[in-house]
Protein backbone atom coordinates (compact mmCIF):
# COMPACT_ATOMS: atom_id res chain seq x y z
CA UNK A 1 0.00 0.00 0.00
CA UNK A 2 1.43 3.49 -1.03
CA UNK A 3 1.70 5.86 1.57
CA UNK A 4 0.41 9.70 0.98
CA UNK A 5 2.87 12.33 1.18
CA UNK A 6 3.48 14.11 3.95
CA UNK A 7 4.76 17.42 5.00
CA UNK A 8 4.01 19.17 8.29
CA UNK A 9 1.11 21.75 9.48
CA UNK A 10 3.02 22.88 13.07
CA UNK A 11 4.67 20.41 14.63
CA UNK A 12 1.98 18.02 13.46
CA UNK A 13 2.53 15.59 10.45
CA UNK A 14 0.17 15.32 8.53
CA UNK A 15 -0.81 14.34 4.89
CA UNK A 16 0.50 17.15 2.49
CA UNK A 17 -3.36 16.99 0.22
CA UNK A 18 -4.66 17.80 3.89
CA UNK A 19 -2.10 20.92 4.93
CA UNK A 20 -4.09 23.32 3.00
CA UNK A 21 -7.15 22.96 4.55
CA UNK A 22 -5.63 22.86 7.90
CA UNK A 23 -4.05 26.28 7.23
CA UNK A 24 -7.43 27.46 5.80
CA UNK A 25 -9.18 26.92 9.13
CA UNK A 26 -6.54 28.37 10.89
CA UNK A 27 -7.06 31.59 8.71
CA UNK A 28 -10.91 30.97 8.54
CA UNK A 29 -10.99 31.19 12.74
CA UNK A 30 -8.42 34.59 13.08
CA UNK A 31 -9.49 36.80 9.62
CA UNK A 32 -11.48 39.23 11.77
CA UNK A 33 -9.37 39.87 14.06
CA UNK A 34 -5.98 39.39 12.24
CA UNK A 35 -4.84 43.20 11.90
CA UNK A 36 -5.46 43.37 15.67
CA UNK A 37 -3.66 40.78 16.55
CA UNK A 38 -0.72 41.78 14.77
CA UNK A 39 -0.55 44.72 16.43
CA UNK A 40 -1.11 43.10 19.68
CA UNK A 41 1.48 40.24 18.86
CA UNK A 42 3.87 42.15 17.71
CA UNK A 43 3.87 46.13 19.51
CA UNK A 44 3.24 47.54 16.35
CA UNK A 45 6.65 46.49 15.40
CA UNK A 46 5.41 44.87 12.10
CA UNK A 47 4.92 47.98 10.33
CA UNK A 48 8.33 48.94 10.91
CA UNK A 49 9.36 45.45 8.97
CA UNK A 50 6.91 46.24 6.12
CA UNK A 51 7.79 49.83 6.06
CA UNK A 52 11.43 48.98 5.41
CA UNK A 53 10.35 45.83 3.14
CA UNK A 54 8.93 48.56 0.89
CA UNK A 55 11.80 50.74 1.26
CA UNK A 56 13.72 47.61 -0.24
CA UNK A 57 11.27 46.75 -3.20
CA UNK A 58 12.22 48.98 -5.75
CA UNK A 59 8.85 48.92 -6.58
CA UNK A 60 8.24 52.22 -8.96
CA UNK A 61 5.48 54.22 -10.68
CA UNK A 62 3.68 51.91 -13.77
CA UNK A 63 4.96 48.73 -12.10
CA UNK A 64 3.01 45.85 -12.02
CA UNK A 65 3.08 44.30 -8.53
CA UNK A 66 1.40 40.83 -7.47
CA UNK A 67 1.47 40.45 -3.36
CA UNK A 68 0.97 37.31 -2.50
CA UNK A 69 -0.65 35.58 0.50
CA UNK A 70 -1.30 39.59 0.65
CA UNK A 71 -4.60 38.88 3.42
CA UNK A 72 -5.62 42.18 4.87
CA UNK A 73 -3.81 44.11 2.11
CA UNK A 74 -0.83 45.25 4.67
CA UNK A 75 1.27 45.48 1.38
CA UNK A 76 -0.77 46.28 -0.84
CA UNK A 77 -2.18 49.47 0.80
CA UNK A 78 1.53 50.34 1.12
CA UNK A 79 2.15 49.61 -3.06
CA UNK A 80 -0.01 51.65 -4.29
CA UNK A 81 0.87 54.88 -3.75
CA UNK A 82 4.33 53.46 -5.11
CA UNK A 83 3.08 51.61 -8.47
CA UNK A 84 0.90 54.80 -8.89
CA UNK A 85 -2.41 55.32 -10.76
CA UNK A 86 -0.93 53.89 -14.34
CA UNK A 87 0.51 50.94 -12.39
CA UNK A 88 -1.46 47.76 -10.99
CA UNK A 89 -1.50 45.86 -7.64
CA UNK A 90 -2.96 42.39 -7.81
CA UNK A 91 -3.76 41.67 -4.09
CA UNK A 92 -4.42 37.92 -3.76
CA UNK A 93 -4.95 35.74 -1.30
CA UNK A 94 -5.93 31.48 -1.23
CA UNK A 95 -8.30 32.04 1.65
CA UNK A 96 -11.40 34.00 0.70
CA UNK A 97 -12.11 35.18 4.25
CA UNK A 98 -8.86 36.99 4.25
CA UNK A 99 -9.30 38.10 0.89
CA UNK A 100 -12.53 39.86 1.92
CA UNK A 101 -10.77 41.30 4.73
CA UNK A 102 -8.74 42.99 2.35
CA UNK A 103 -11.01 43.88 0.02
CA UNK A 104 -13.06 45.87 2.43
CA UNK A 105 -10.53 47.62 4.23
CA UNK A 106 -9.11 48.69 0.87
CA UNK A 107 -12.58 49.97 -0.56
CA UNK A 108 -12.98 51.77 2.88
CA UNK A 109 -9.24 53.79 2.13
CA UNK A 110 -10.79 54.74 -1.26
CA UNK A 111 -8.36 52.24 -3.25
CA UNK A 112 -9.96 51.73 -6.51
CA UNK A 113 -8.29 51.68 -10.58
CA UNK A 114 -5.02 50.86 -9.94
CA UNK A 115 -6.23 47.24 -8.05
CA UNK A 116 -7.43 43.60 -8.60
CA UNK A 117 -8.59 41.11 -6.32
CA UNK A 118 -7.40 37.25 -7.05
CA UNK A 119 -8.53 34.26 -4.70
CA UNK A 120 -5.22 31.99 -5.68
CA UNK A 121 -2.63 29.37 -4.54
CA UNK A 122 1.01 30.45 -4.57
CA UNK A 123 2.21 26.99 -6.08
CA UNK A 124 -0.13 27.45 -9.21
CA UNK A 125 -0.19 31.08 -10.40
CA UNK A 126 -2.47 32.01 -13.11
CA UNK A 127 -0.73 34.35 -14.99
CA UNK A 128 1.74 34.42 -18.09
CA UNK A 129 5.30 34.43 -17.95
CA UNK A 130 6.92 37.73 -17.38
CA UNK A 131 3.86 39.83 -16.28
CA UNK A 132 4.88 41.00 -13.06
CA UNK A 133 7.89 43.85 -11.54
CA UNK A 134 7.68 42.63 -8.46
CA UNK A 135 6.15 40.15 -6.58
CA UNK A 136 5.74 40.28 -2.50
CA UNK A 137 4.99 37.93 0.12
CA UNK A 138 4.48 38.67 3.57
CA UNK A 139 4.16 36.58 6.43
CA UNK A 140 3.19 33.81 3.81
CA UNK A 141 5.49 31.83 2.99
CA UNK A 142 6.01 29.25 5.41
CA UNK A 143 2.33 28.40 4.96
CA UNK A 144 2.61 27.11 1.52
CA UNK A 145 3.29 23.32 1.07
CA UNK A 146 5.85 23.67 -1.55
CA UNK A 147 7.50 26.32 -1.17
CA UNK A 148 10.23 25.15 -4.25
CA UNK A 149 7.71 24.98 -6.77
CA UNK A 150 5.95 28.58 -5.36
CA UNK A 151 9.07 30.40 -5.69
CA UNK A 152 10.26 29.07 -9.20
CA UNK A 153 6.21 30.08 -9.91
CA UNK A 154 7.15 33.38 -8.87
CA UNK A 155 10.18 33.62 -10.93
CA UNK A 156 8.12 31.96 -13.94
CA UNK A 157 5.83 35.38 -13.92
CA UNK A 158 8.50 37.99 -13.29
CA UNK A 159 9.97 40.30 -15.92
CA UNK A 160 13.12 40.12 -16.84
CA UNK A 161 14.61 42.46 -14.22
CA UNK A 162 11.95 41.96 -11.90
CA UNK A 163 12.51 41.41 -7.89
CA UNK A 164 11.06 39.24 -5.33
CA UNK A 165 10.38 40.29 -1.52
CA UNK A 166 9.58 37.87 0.96
CA UNK A 167 9.17 38.97 4.21
CA UNK A 168 8.52 36.48 6.70
CA UNK A 169 9.11 35.40 10.25
CA UNK A 170 12.65 33.76 10.67
CA UNK A 171 15.51 32.58 12.83
CA UNK A 172 16.48 34.65 16.03
CA UNK A 173 20.71 35.69 15.79
CA UNK A 174 20.90 38.18 18.68
CA UNK A 175 23.05 36.60 21.65
CA UNK A 176 20.06 35.18 24.04
CA UNK A 177 17.02 36.29 22.38
CA UNK A 178 16.02 33.16 21.26
CA UNK A 179 14.87 31.59 24.86
CA UNK A 180 13.16 35.24 25.37
CA UNK A 181 11.29 34.69 21.95
CA UNK A 182 10.68 30.96 22.61
CA UNK A 183 9.10 31.48 26.25
CA UNK A 184 6.95 34.54 24.21
CA UNK A 185 6.34 33.05 20.96
CA UNK A 186 4.72 29.50 22.95
CA UNK A 187 3.52 30.71 26.79
CA UNK A 188 2.42 34.17 25.83
CA UNK A 189 0.99 33.88 21.81
CA UNK A 190 -1.75 31.37 22.28
CA UNK A 191 -3.26 33.05 25.74
CA UNK A 192 -3.18 36.31 23.90
CA UNK A 193 -5.04 34.59 21.05
CA UNK A 194 -7.16 32.55 23.31
CA UNK A 195 -8.20 36.70 24.87
CA UNK A 196 -8.38 38.63 21.80
CA UNK A 197 -9.47 35.94 18.83
CA UNK A 198 -11.34 33.47 21.15
CA UNK A 199 -8.36 30.64 19.47
CA UNK A 200 -5.24 29.45 21.01
CA UNK A 201 -4.47 26.66 18.49
CA UNK A 202 -3.97 29.14 15.99
CA UNK A 203 -1.53 30.88 17.15
CA UNK A 204 0.19 28.07 18.34
CA UNK A 205 0.57 27.15 14.88
CA UNK A 206 1.77 29.82 14.05
CA UNK A 207 4.84 29.75 16.68
CA UNK A 208 5.09 25.97 15.74
CA UNK A 209 5.04 26.65 11.55
CA UNK A 210 8.10 29.57 11.98
CA UNK A 211 10.16 27.05 13.77
CA UNK A 212 9.73 24.54 10.95
CA UNK A 213 10.37 27.32 8.52
CA UNK A 214 13.68 27.81 6.44
CA UNK A 215 16.53 29.71 8.06
CA UNK A 216 17.98 32.29 6.62
CA UNK A 217 20.14 30.90 4.71
CA UNK A 218 18.06 28.35 3.67
CA UNK A 219 15.89 30.50 2.23
CA UNK A 220 18.54 32.15 0.02
CA UNK A 221 19.57 28.54 -1.31
CA UNK A 222 16.40 27.73 -2.10
CA UNK A 223 15.37 31.39 -3.92
CA UNK A 224 19.03 30.63 -6.04
CA UNK A 225 17.75 27.30 -6.32
CA UNK A 226 14.90 28.69 -7.94
CA UNK A 227 16.50 30.71 -10.57
CA UNK A 228 16.54 34.07 -8.90
CA UNK A 229 20.40 36.15 -8.75
CA UNK A 230 21.94 39.02 -6.37
CA UNK A 231 19.76 37.21 -3.77
CA UNK A 232 20.23 38.80 -0.09
CA UNK A 233 18.62 39.13 2.65
CA UNK A 234 18.01 41.96 6.14
CA UNK A 235 17.64 40.88 9.00
CA UNK A 236 14.85 43.17 11.43
CA UNK A 237 14.91 42.50 15.08
CA UNK A 238 17.54 40.54 15.80
CA UNK A 239 16.73 37.94 13.01
CA UNK A 240 12.82 37.47 14.45
CA UNK A 241 12.12 38.82 10.92
CA UNK A 242 13.96 38.65 7.97
CA UNK A 243 13.20 40.25 4.29
CA UNK A 244 14.95 38.23 1.48
CA UNK A 245 15.00 39.61 -2.16
CA UNK A 246 16.12 38.14 -5.26
CA UNK A 247 16.36 39.26 -9.26
CA UNK A 248 15.16 37.70 -12.28
CA UNK A 249 17.73 38.68 -15.17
Amino acid sequence: MEHPETTHFGYQKVATAEKARKVAGVFDSVAGKYDLMNDLMSLGVHRVWKRFAMSVSGVRPGERVLDLAGGTGDLTSRLLPLVGPKGLVVLSDINARMLDEGRKRLIDEGAAGNIVYAQLDAEQLPFPDQTFDCITIGFGLRNVTRKERALADMYRALKPGGRVLILEFSHPIAPGLKPAYDLYSFAVLPVLGKLVAGDAASYRYLAESIRLHPDQETLLRLMEAAGFERCQYFNLTGGIVAVHRGYKF
